[in-house]
């Protein structure tokens, strides 16, 4: 007796995931001096005010990373 194997092509798509009940979206910043990095949030706003204070604290530290976190999906196209 001879193995058989089944060969099947399928077609995947990838696309950001809005599901309701999919992560949220997340933002935080890092030093690109120092590479200290602000607390990831939903709201970008606190990743900003971070940074200002950080560049108060550090006045020498002018480049900064933004950090997105997005949840993706995969599904199976028919």
């Amino acid at each position: 007796m001879s193995a058989r194997a089944v060969v099947r092509h399928e077609i995947w798509t990838l696309e950001p995931d809005r599901e309701p009940d999919a992560e949220p979206t997340t933002y935080a910043m890092q030093c690109a001096v120092c590479e200290a990095t602000s607390a990831a949030g939903v709201d970008f706003g606190d990743p900003q005010d971070w940074v200002l204070a950080h560049c108060g604290r550090n006045p020498s530290h002018h480049s900064y990373r933004e950090i997105i976190t997005r949840p993706w999906r995969t599904w199976r196209r028919p």
